[in-house]
């Protein structure tokens, strides 16, 4: 038979777990409830201290170096110090638990001489009683959780057992949070990095434009020859070779000129405002395109085969460019006198748009690179800039699109571009 007092020992036993339960669910809801990492780590500190009834609350963080310990929360100590205040890992308490992962009790810290003054951190609470337990997360410590008190206090292994078990609870929801804090950091900084290139570039490439425009004037004041009115020029040869040379320079120039739209191009590719989608019907879209470029398409004999009628989703503007880009690359690549073929059909829901040439073709070890900025491939028949592909790829994916490179049949290169279809006919 239970004695009254064993019952009672019992029943407040079970209800300290109960308690401690409830509060380890409250903590786990709380936590990956936060909406920023501060937050999620001042729950961890506050929840912590009130639970085990103590004073102060402070949890560090191991560096990913692994040298030190930083404080990144606290209920007790100088706020000020989160973030600056650093214990070498595997010195003072808090760094001998890192390195241990063992908990550690101390009833009277002026009797152990483990304890280390963190400096900077306000030290005007006297600090007696603490317990300190590590995070650890996949067999690799991440932190350590500490509680301390005023007033000298014999922690108990109840107590300790709770403190473990928030730690337990924490590490994983802690460590995700930090690398997920990091990963956005990291993207942050890396569009910062993008923003001001993509500023330098258009800038630097803006203010050429100024110096070509007067070279080009100079050039043709220099080139300029008194008008022979009726008569022959006394010296022929040398009056053809300044013509040469002036033409020779207003190509170069010219080639700068194109050059600096590249640049600006690769920096510009998707327009700031957001895509207009709609049914676009690729026939009359394709022969669009052909009418627009047949100056440059003259010397290949181009052939259309579309079959049925096919519309795609698209911004028209922004599909006529991808299918410029492509074009104009096979005009670049394929030799004079060759085919280029476009032709479009459905294929698992979405429509297929082919642009193939007969030019040397692209081996498969630059089927993805082609399309990276500034990739270029260069061969005997032409030199790319390394633009025109980059922004098919990524007008593409702005209107949901997708552009990829395959052999084409026989010999040569064909481009496609996936589009989800609005209708088949």
């Amino acid at each position: 038979m239970i004695a009254v007092a064993d019952l009672d020992l019992v029943q407040g036993s079970g209800a300290k777990q109960l308690e401690q339960l409830r509060f380890l669910h409250r903590v786990a809801r709380l936590a990956t409830t936060a909406q920023t990492w501060d937050e999620l780590l001042e729950t961890v500190v506050d929840e912590t201290r009130d639970a085990l009834h103590a004073d102060v609350s402070s949890l560090y963080l191991v560096d990913r170096d692994g040298a030190y310990l930083t404080l990144a929360a606290t209920n007790g100590l100088d706020r000020f110090q989160i973030g600056r205040a650093r214990v070498p890992y595997g010195e003072g308490v808090t760094g001998h638990v890192a390195a241990s992962r063992e908990p550690t009790v101390i009833r009277d810290i002026k009797d152990d001489p483990r304890f280390l003054w963190v400096r900077g951190i306000d030290q005007r609470r006297f600090i007696t009683s603490m317990v300190s337990v590590p995070l650890v997360w996949h067999d690799q410590t991440v932190g350590v959780l500490n509680i301390q008190t005023e007033r000298e206090r014999n922690f108990s292994e109840s107590d300790v057992a709770q403190l473990g078990a928030i730690a337990d609870l924490l590490a994983g929801i802690v460590e995700k949070g930090r690398q997920q804090q990091e990963a956005e950091q990291r993207a942050a900084e890396l569009k910062a990095i993008d923003s001001a290139r993509t500023e330098l570039i258009a800038l630097v490439t803006h203010e050429l434009r100024t110096p070509l425009a007067v070279v080009r004037a100079y050039t043709d004041l220099l080139s300029e020859e008194p008008p022979l009115d009726g008569r022959s020029s006394r010296d022929a040869e040398r009056r053809s070779r300044r013509a040469s040379w002036h033409d020779g320079t207003i190509t170069q120039i010219e080639r700068l000129d194109r050059l600096v739209d590249s640049i600006l191009a690769s920096v510009r590719v998707v327009p700031d405002q957001p895509a207009s989608v709609l049914p676009t019907d690729v026939e009359e879209l394709v022969t669009e395109v052909i009418d627009g470029l047949a100056p440059i398409l003259g010397r290949h004999e181009v052939i259309v085969s579309g079959g049925v009628r096919l519309h795609a989703l698209a911004d028209p503007p922004r599909l006529r460019q991808i299918l410029e880009h492509l074009v104009e690359n096979a005009v670049k690549y394929a030799p004079p006198g060759t085919h280029i073929r476009i032709d479009w059909r459905m294929a698992e829901g979405a429509v297929r748009i082919g642009v193939e040439d007969e030019g040397p073709g692209i081996p498969p070890e630059w089927r993805e690179r082609i399309f990276e900025p500034y990739a270029r491939r260069d061969t005997h028949t032409a030199r790319g800039s390394g633009i025109g592909l980059y922004a098919a790829k990524r007008l593409a994916e702005s209107i949901g699109g997708h552009v990829w490179c395959e052999p084409a049949p026989g010999h040569g290169a064909r481009f496609v571009i996936a589009l989800p279809a609005a209708a088949a006919v």
